[in-house]
């Protein structure tokens, strides 16, 4: 089924609101859903809202609540979710955030006690647009497994990068420090498709590549130990200093009535305080790097319309009847 942008909008709010959210809160979640849309994220966009309506539903996300922000220095924003969703909270603190990151040159953003953030680079993106230079992480309820252990440890604990670029959309790198995301493995275990190898490990230990195994066990680090490095160090940010629960932890997103409480971390740079016309810079050397072949990620957005499955539409709408 096809939607333009604010029929798709106008179509997430009303089944956040349907499924316990607060207007605000349901504005904030339907935003970042058409944006990773927009992205071409599409599996952390419209296909993860149903985890957000059945998080609602059960408990594991608070409808109502309004995130407290806190400022313990001049360059520090430090948000309580208070059990919510991540995106509410970076809303309430945007204009802070790019407001002192022009000013000042650069300001960290903390967020804790969140449901898991979505995609991790509509926040940075978001910033790139506002001609500063972005890098975010975030963890999650243990999936992934790393070193010699079998057992789950860290989330995917992505990182996102951002960086405008003069008349064209910013540059935006965000990936997971897992081989895949969580959500492309059920998805795979939902159409009873096989995983490629390396990408988990069944409840055993043993590699796997069946999806549906791989859901009883965890993911695998991309890059063995180089990729396993890269999520402790998200895990330091996005909970060791925001005060989040680490990703051992934290809840499930999927199960129970108890939020994750997992952490956002991000840091903005005004780039024109280091680096007069930087934004010129980027666009000339994203030419450059096009010209030799070399793919620049982010470069594209879609800003007309987007296409749901009515299988996904239909459930969605569920939640319009309870």
């Amino acid at each position: 089924m096809r939607y333009d942008l604010k029929s798709a909008r106008e179509f997430a709010i009303r089944v956040c609101v349907a499924a316990g959210a607060s207007k605000a809160m349901a504005i904030s979640l339907a935003e970042a859903t058409v944006a990773a849309e927009c992205s071409g994220r599409s599996s952390v966009g419209f296909a993860h809202l149903p985890d957000y309506l059945e998080g609602l539903s059960c408990g594991r996300i608070t409808g109502t609540e309004e995130p407290a922000i806190f400022f313990p220095a001049p360059t520090l924003i430090h948000v309580d979710a208070k059990g919510g969703i991540a995106q509410l909270g970076f809303d309430r603190a945007f204009e802070e955030l790019h407001t002192r990151a022009s000013a000042y040159g650069v300001t960290v953003f903390a967020l804790k006690n969140s449901y898991t953030a979505g995609e991790l680079g509509y926040y940075v993106r978001r910033l790139a647009r506002k001609g500063l230079v972005a890098m975010a992480a975030t963890n999650g309820s243990a999936l992934m497994a790393a070193g010699q252990s079998s057992e789950a440890v860290y989330g995917t604990n992505p990182l996102a990068f951002a960086a405008p670029v003069d008349n064209r959309p910013p540059l935006v790198i965000d990936q997971a420090s897992s081989a895949t995301a969580f959500v492309n493995i059920r998805m795979a275990a939902e159409r009873g498709e096989m995983i490629p190898e390396g990408w988990a490990i069944d409840g055993k230990g043993q590699n796997t590549i069946d999806s549906c195994e791989a859901i009883k066990g965890a993911l695998l680090a991309f890059g063995g130990v180089r990729g396993a490095n890269i999520a402790l160090m998200v895990e330091i940010l996005a909970a060791g200093t925001t005060g989040a629960n680490w990703s051992l932890d934290a809840p499930s997103f999927e199960e129970g009535s108890h939020s994750p409480g997992v952490g956002l971390f991000i840091v903005a740079l005004n780039p024109e305080l280091l680096a007069p016309g930087f934004s010129a810079r980027m666009a000339a050397q994203i030419e450059r790097l096009s010209s030799k072949g070399i793919y620049v990620p982010g470069n594209s957005y879609v800003e007309d319309e987007i296409d749901l499955p009515s299988s996904l539409v239909a459930t969605l709408e569920g939640y319009c009847q309870y």
